[in-house]
């Protein structure tokens, strides 16, 4: 028996120095909304090629960029800007050298698709429709498409005539459940979620003109906690290959040439 006992004891500390493979490995993520369709499925494709599992966890950027402050511990942060990621190189949260863009996102306006709202050649004026008596947006405070949408309504020089009418969404995603489920009559949201397969059919988009608002290039970096670091410079590299850009740009992102 003492025989026995020491061959599982020496097979457990063997188990205990052996160096962890990566196929064991988990980094987790913290991702904009805007993301909630493509980047699950770039997560499932990164884990068949490596064996390194990808935990996402969605939400606007803004109060993702405050859990990661609080000590969250994610290794990743998928912004929907480059403002918050710098924000957090600049509090010493998150490595400088790993910060880069990785897209571009892009506002529409969406209707249910028996809407009578003629979007395609009304545009944002189409918004100040009678019919419409609620309006969809992210909240402004922590979500960079909230702060897109008011830009681009006042540029349209809308936004005093239908403040009394908008609806403010936790994040993009939830602005856009207030239009698909009729809660409100229009909505500012992500291109990417009216092409998402759960929206797909279910109602019609006009993407607003670029110059209508700052542009929404988003930034991703990884944390200065993370156990995981390789791993998440590996993810990160996943995403500059051919089929990693072709499912962005399926979702609506533009891309960058390069790394920035």
């Amino acid at each position: 028996m003492t025989t026995i006992r020491l061959l599982l004891l020496s097979i457990v500390i063997a188990s205990m120095t052996m160096p962890t493979q990566a196929g064991n490995a988990e980094i987790s993520v913290a991702a904009a909304a805007d993301l909630s369709s493509a980047l699950p499925e770039l997560a499932a494709n990164f884990e068949k090629q490596t064996g390194i599992s990808v935990k996402v966890s969605f939400g606007s950027s803004g109060n993702l960029t405050q859990q990661i402050k609080n000590g969250a511990p994610f290794d990743l942060f998928f912004s929907a800007d480059e403002d918050y990621p710098k924000h957090l190189v600049q509090a010493g949260v998150a490595e400088a050298s790993s910060l880069q863009r990785y897209a571009q996102g892009q506002l529409v306006v969406w209707v249910s698709a028996d809407s009578p709202l003629d979007i395609q050649h009304r545009g944002m004026d189409v918004l100040l429709d009678p019919s419409v008596q609620r309006l969809a947006i992210a909240n402004p405070q922590h979500a960079p498409y909230g702060r897109a949408a008011v830009a681009a309504l006042r540029h349209a020089q809308v936004y005093d005539k239908l403040l009394s009418k908008i609806v403010l969404g936790e994040n993009v995603s939830q602005a856009a459940q207030f239009v698909e489920s009729g809660n409100a009559q229009a909505g500012l949201i992500a291109l990417s979620h009216a092409l998402a397969p759960g929206m797909k059919g279910k109602g019609r988009y006009w993407i607003v003109p670029p110059d209508y608002y700052p542009e929404l290039n988003q930034a991703v970096v990884v944390l200065s906690r993370s156990s995981h670091k390789n791993e998440a410079v590996k993810f990160l590299d996943y995403l500059r290959t051919p089929q990693a850009r072709s499912v962005l740009q399926r979702d609506g992102f533009s891309l960058p040439e390069g790394k920035h």
